[in-house]
């Protein structure tokens, strides 16, 4: 478990294949912003470059782990009671109304799954990519159960949670109507960010560029991944600030 910092304490999920360079540099990010990080080890070698091969590796594991099931939909995922304990732990440590969640491509759609409980206060979806959208069915799912869905819209409608949800336009790994399913069921408390990645688009983003808070940010004010990372910090400093 990485853990460092003061301030509001914010759950860091890292991506596969686990705890990587650019992993910990959001986290160092975060916390030079004035917050307390945890992030912790679900998968991989924390501090292990990524490479072709330890990726693949990492996620043939953890396709087949039922912690994690990667390809159901309307699924009710075990990893997320973990991450829900950790947001209570942390939040009891820190100051601030509660504490942020933020995950990243496999765990994406976990952070939302967090805010089932009241501690968390600030979701944010980063490139959420379970159910692998292999079928329209898993294209539209929104990575959690219907059941843990109707909770946060609860609270949305009724405490005024938001959630950010973060994609480039040309993922398929992150479905447009992955983000419609959430929009419909949460409105405007459902913030989109949606960056260009489409052939010739103004910044030379990639149509493969998936990873919009770590290996896509550069540090050029303007550029729309560092745009993302900086509205990241601002939303999570405005719900989370005491």
């Amino acid at each position: 478990m990485y853990r460092k910092g003061q301030g509001p304490g914010v759950v860091l999920i890292p991506e596969i294949p686990g705890i990587h360079p650019a992993v910990l540099g959001l986290g160092n990010h975060l916390v030079d912003n004035g917050f307390t990080v945890a992030i912790p080890s679900l998968f991989g070698t924390p501090g292990k470059a990524i490479t072709p091969g330890y990726a693949a590796s990492t996620l043939a594991r953890v396709c087949v782990t039922r912690e994690f099931t990667a390809f159901a939909t309307n699924a009710q995922r075990p990893v997320t009671a973990f991450l829900r304990a950790l947001a209570r732990d942390l939040n009891e440590h820190t100051p601030g109304k509660g504490v942020g969640v933020i995950g990243q491509c496999f765990t994406g759609g976990f952070a939302l799954a967090a805010a089932v409980d009241d501690a968390v206060l600030a979701p944010v979806l980063s490139q959420p990519s379970v159910p692998f959208p292999l079928t329209p069915k898993q294209r539209r799912d929104a990575g959690l159960s219907d059941v843990e869905l109707g909770v946060i819209a609860d609270r949305a409608a009724n405490e005024g949670l938001c959630a950010i949800g973060l994609r480039f336009s040309e993922d398929w790994m992150v479905p447009r109507d992955r983000f419609g399913t959430l929009k419909a069921r949460l409105g405007d408390a459902f913030e989109v960010i949606e960056i260009d990645s489409s052939p010739g688009n103004p910044d030379g983003i990639s149509r493969l560029a998936h990873s919009v808070l770590t290996d896509q940010v550069r540090e050029v004010e303007g550029h729309p991944a560092y745009e993302a990372r900086k509205r990241v910090v601002e939303f999570l400093t405005e719900r989370l600030a005491p």
